[in-house]
């Protein structure tokens, strides 16, 4: 193989490829990049079993066809280390070599037919949703998904679709937040997909997307990359049952306000009391040593009955940051039941701390 690529565009696929990686074990074929030259096009691929992402570049200048694979963190570290010219990518003797001017590095190869295949579209059904959407609703959820939970599905976002409508859903058991929004819909069904597969769908969904899947694998393909992830198998909990059906108090509130107040009190204490009385909202931390932090705002509420709840200061704020309106509605009934906080399509419920 002997290819010649532009620095910059090498670098942003490999350094979007590198999170693919299997880290833990660097004798394993996943824990290298995949390149292929071949028929015009380069192809680079990364995976470690459960999520993987390939780019196809037609604009590399293809001298000999040819495959090999490298480490992917060394590679990467090798190309930032280069100028922003063409890079000559050369395979000799189970070698790839990096070149450029008087710049020389050498990486081992593995057996690249070793590589795992990547699934394909063939038997999946096509899920006819906006990307860009969907990027954007998981992204206000992703706070709320658990990161380490032994019921694995909750380790990641459902994705309920109804007739007309999707909800996505995130919870940790303290917490649980759905976005929903309106869209034609052909099937009923749900999905779960893995928190990390998350992460990297916000950076790759932005533009026109075909997405596939079936009961195991989700596939998203546009003109120039096509990513994959194994989905999670389990039950989710019946988030309808979490979701207050009445609330006794709705007040809205200001989002600015309400977050300056809880940042406030966050240099000290990551869970505050937070009082809603009728011309004010005091904010104040709870610690168990002697030290305390304390604010409070002018801010007309028109409650009758002052409201106090407990609360991680993080809940809170992962939702203010979560949302692009000035005001939002808050739900009360008491100060030992689940809360909920609304803007628009969004809903958390939180759990509060006992007082």
């Amino acid at each position: 193989m002997k290819v010649f690529i532009n620095k910059n565009v090498l670098e942003s696929i490999v350094t979007n490829t590198n999170p693919y990686l299997e880290k833990r074990d660097l004798s394993a074929i996943t824990s290298h990049i995949y390149i292929c030259a071949k028929d015009g096009v380069l192809n680079i691929k990364a995976t470690d079993y459960e999520i993987g992402l390939a780019y196809k570049l037609s604009n590399a200048k293809i001298v000999d066809d040819g495959v090999a694979t490298a480490n992917g963190k060394k590679l990467l570290d090798i190309i930032k280390s280069l100028k922003d010219e063409d890079v000559l990518l050369e395979t000799m003797n189970n070698y790839l070599y990096i070149k450029q001017k008087n710049s020389k590095y050498k990486l081992p190869m593995y057996k690249f037919e070793d590589f795992p295949e990547f699934p394909t579209i063939q038997n999946k059904a096509k899920f006819d949703i906006d990307a860009v959407m969907l990027g954007r609703s998981l992204k206000k959820i992703l706070p709320s998904i658990d990161n380490n939970n032994p019921k694995f599905e909750l380790t990641g976002a459902m994705l309920d679709i109804k007739d007309g409508y999707i909800n996505i859903v995130g919870t940790d058991t303290k917490r649980l937040s759905i976005f929903k929004f309106e869209t034609q819909t052909q099937n009923e069904f749900s999905l779960i997909i893995p928190k990390k597969a998350i992460h990297e769908m916000q950076k790759l969904f932005f533009d026109k997307i075909e997405i596939y899947y079936d009961e195991n694998i989700l596939i998203a393909q546009s003109a120039n990359f096509e990513f994959f992830t194994k989905l999670i198998n389990g039950k989710y909990p019946d988030y309808n049952k979490v979701i207050p059906k009445e609330l006794k108090t709705k007040i809205m509130l200001n989002r600015d306000k309400i977050s300056e107040g809880i940042k406030t009190i966050s240099m000290l204490s990551d869970t505050i009391k937070i009082t809603i009385a009728t011309e004010s909202i005091t904010f104040e931390s709870i610690i168990e040593d002697n030290s305390e932090a304390k604010t409070t705002i002018e801010y007309t509420t028109g409650v009758q009955d002052e409201i106090s709840i407990g609360v991680r200061n993080k809940f809170m704020l992962d939702f203010l940051n979560s949302i692009e309106d000035d005001e939002f509605e808050f739900g009360f009934n008491d100060n030992h039941l689940a809360f909920l906080l609304t803007s628009k399509e969004l809903q958390t419920v939180i759990m509060p701390i006992n007082l």
